[in-house]
């Protein structure tokens, strides 16, 4: 008897065990839910930490998109004065430039000026010499060599751009001739250069030497 009694209290816990173990299995259970759910809402804590950093970070991005927006600016400012500053150089180089061609040339013509008007009363002297020899002496060596030098000058002067002033029978022109007298001549014309008493001459567009003359009436 007693040992059928043992049997049954047996019989009964192992029930009893049977019964607890689901209720133990159903609580694990909760706990693992628990604990999934603890675990998402861990997860989703850097998420909407996320959105805060960005939240927290938009004002400084548009600080930064200013900040390089300004440094381009004042880049193409920079570019801008630069570019001017070498326009404006450029544009004092040309004008010195030509300043300096301008100041050559009128060097070199004052220079030829001078060195010519040093040779005009050589010339001056030749054409007397010319006109003092008798006509029957025209043809001696000598007066032949005083031509051709004479001539030979004349044509240097024409390379180098002097040419003599028309004078005699020409209406006067106070721009290119000088009177010295005034005489009275009916064959001539009111205001007509009756005589040349020194010849005149111009270098290029320029008055050399005025011609020195008479003029009629």
């Amino acid at each position: 008897m007693e040992e059928k009694k043992e049997f049954e209290q047996e019989m009964e816990q192992e029930e009893a065990v049977q019964e607890e173990m689901p209720a133990e299995e159903t609580g694990d259970t909760d706990k693992e839910q628990e604990e999934a759910g603890a675990s998402s809402e861990v997860q989703a804590g850097p998420e909407e930490g996320q959105d805060a950093s960005e939240q927290a970070s938009g004002p400084g991005e548009k600080k930064g998109f200013f900040k390089k927006r300004e440094k381009k600016d004042k880049k193409d400012e920079q570019i801008a004065e630069l570019t001017d500053k070498v326009k404006r150089q450029l544009a004092e180089f040309e004008n010195f430039r030509n300043r300096t061609e301008k100041e050559k040339s009128q060097m070199y013509t004052i220079g030829a000026r001078d060195v010519i008007e040093k040779i005009l009363p050589v010339v001056d002297n030749f054409e007397r010499g010319i006109k003092s020899i008798p006509e029957e002496e025209r043809e001696t060596p000598v007066a032949s060599g005083m031509e051709m030098i004479y001539k030979q000058l004349m044509t240097v002067l024409t390379d180098l751009g002097v040419t003599p002033i028309e004078a005699v029978g020409q209406e006067f022109d106070p721009n290119v001739h000088n009177a010295v007298m005034h005489v009275e001549n009916e064959e001539l014309g009111e205001n007509i250069v009756a005589e040349e008493f020194q010849k005149g001459y111009q270098y290029k567009d320029a008055v050399l030497r005025y011609s020195m003359v008479s003029v009629a009436n």
